[in-house]
């Protein structure tokens, strides 16, 4: 049987694609990808593959004229969760949460034999939902999808005012009061730093030229509505600042309501730009929209098993290090298939239990002496690298090239240095003394367990996210990782060359998908495509 046709949508550095091409039961024929620094590097790594960008502005028609039908669809589209409706937001609704339903659209235009989806584990959970749009009703009510009320809190009591209803009911109202997200971010950033008043008074002196542009136009505006008078309040106390009149301290009480307010605004102009049914609006502890959402597992779900598309689902919850990554990532992989092709679909069981986890050791141990550079200039060339004999499975199937590529790292601070020397393996930002957590984050009390880790060289390491911003440090050097160490963890080969800055390197390393549970992935399901389709062509003779 000849190879599976695949497209891959929101396809990242190329990491899910890569699994699926280990399997050697898979033509990837066509990828998408908006991002250019992603897109590089999955042309240098995949380069018989077209790599086209904005997955919404796909044309599936055109493409299957160009190649024609596709078996399976593959992909990760990021979804950022209903938390984006917090408080803390300006914003109640992520972009990125409507590409899954591109991704949904992939498939019913496509009609796959089969297709894989990757994504947050969260995603199965209630905190990924969407809200329900004037659009969904009908698709909503015919597949039977579950439906709950939501409210969507869009201000505080203490800064409730009396036409504030009025207002967020009122499209030309809101675009009336709505700052300019420019004016908002930069005030948001001395509020959101007012617990830190040295970080505060940096924040200030930064962005002096741009919040005294912004008082001199707001200031100008003499109406006595209530979002106009706290407006000219904020911008005020920004200037008396600069004159010298107050501390940074006082600012942040008298800013709140401004920000507040404009962040209900943001909401509301949400609600009308994504056509989203309000039920109603409710005055019960602050403002709320009183909304329907329903989970996207739940959409996802429903529309693919419905008569007309007619796929079986499986999904669950994976952890990487069950199929042989040095990391305990999980992520939420669903996978389909026709009903027609199969009855049911299996996702592949790990084959490694707890206590034979690889770890950090199996992956990186072998780089301990090659010293990593710290210019792309230097990295242009790679580093020559001897053969090694004796070495474990693991890094002997990474270790591919004699030219080490991407063993780059950011330069040390002295501050950064200090923390690294006294933080031993296993431990992270919050085993530092209380002198050496000043002067760096907003409130070191809530960082994260992931800020400033020294990886366990004895244990898999956790999810790898960016490690140039969350600090990762070496287990037995005082230095962060590489981009190179940090693609070992994903399992990435040596051969697998990453392209853009330092810190666009790190971000596609964290953003990928383990190849390694990607071909555990691919090659079940090759199982199960190749044993139906056989059966179907013995019975249809």
């Amino acid at each position: 049987m000849g190879k599976y046709s695949v497209i891959d949508l929101f396809a990242g550095a190329g990491g899910l694609s890569l699994g699926f091409m280990q399997t050697n039961k898979y033509n990837i024929k066509v990828a998408f990808e908006n991002n250019p620094d992603m897109q590089a590097t999955y042309r240098a790594n995949h380069p018989n593959v077209e790599v086209l960008g904005d997955v919404c502005k796909a044309d599936y028609k055109e493409i299957q004229k160009k190649y024609g039908t596709f078996d399976v669809v593959i992909g990760g589209p990021p979804c950022q969760g209903f938390s984006n409706a917090n408080r803390q937001k300006n914003h109640a609704i992520s972009r990125n949460n409507m590409l899954v339903k591109q991704y949904l659209r992939a498939i019913l235009e496509l009609k796959p034999k089969a297709f894989v989806m990757e994504n947050v584990s969260m995603l199965r959970s209630e905190v990924h939902r969407f809200y329900m749009e004037h659009g969904d009703e009908a698709t909503v009510r015919e597949c039977g999808i579950p439906v709950k009320e939501t409210p969507l809190h869009l201000l505080d009591a203490k800064f409730l005012f009396d036409s504030a209803i009025d207002i967020v009911q009122d499209e030309t109202a809101i675009a009336k009061y709505l700052w300019p997200e420019d004016d908002y971010s930069v005030l948001n950033v001395i509020y959101k730093s007012s617990k830190n008043p040295s970080k505060m008074k940096k924040a200030l002196d930064k962005h002096k030229a741009k919040l005294l542009k912004a008082a001199k136009i707001y200031l100008k505006n003499e109406s006595n509505d209530h979002i106009s008078l706290e407006t000219r309040k904020a911008f005020k106390a920004i200037i008396s600042y600069y004159d010298g009149k107050i501390i940074s301290e006082k600012i942040a009480e008298v800013i709140e309501p401004a920000i507040m307010i404009q962040r209900m605004l943001s909401k509301a102009q949400e609600i009308f730009q994504n056509d989203i049914i309000v039920d109603s609006y409710s005055k019960k502890d602050g403002l709320s929209a009183n909304i329907r959402s329903f989970a996207v597992s739940d959409y996802l779900t429903g529309i693919l098993t419905a008569p007309e598309n007619d796929y079986v689902i499986n999904s669950d919850v994976l952890c990487a290090a069950d199929y042989g990554a040095p990391q305990k990532r999980m992520r939420f992989v669903v996978i389909g298939i026709k009903r027609s092709i199969a009855t049911k679909i299996a996702l592949p069981k790990g084959h490694f239990d707890e206590d034979e986890y690889r770890t950090v050791r199996d992956a990186i141990e072998d780089l301990e002496t090659v010293p990593p550079v710290y210019d792309l200039e230097d990295d242009k060339e790679g580093i020559k690298i001897d053969y090694i004999d004796e070495l474990n499975k693991l890094a002997a199937s990474l270790r591919n090239n004699a030219v080490l590529k991407n063993h780059i790292i950011t330069k040390t601070t002295d501050t950064a240095m200090q923390r690294f020397k006294a933080i031993k393996q296993g431990q992270n930002f919050h085993s530092l003394d209380d002198k050496l957590k000043t002067n760096t984050y907003t409130d070191a009390s809530r960082t994260q367990n992931t800020i400033y880790l020294r990886l366990d060289y004895d244990e898999p390491s956790g999810t790898v996210v960016n490690v140039r911003k969350s600090m990762w440090i070496h287990p037995t050097l005082d230095r962060a990782i590489s981009v190179r160490e940090a693609a070992r963890l994903q399992t990435f080969p040596d051969s697998f060359v990453f392209c853009g800055s330092k810190d666009k390197q790190y971000q596609q390393v964290g953003n990928a998908v383990p190849p390694i549970m990607a071909k555990s992935i691919a090659k079940k399901l090759a199982q199960t495509l190749n044993k139906s389709l056989l059966l179907q062509e013995k019975e249809n003779g």
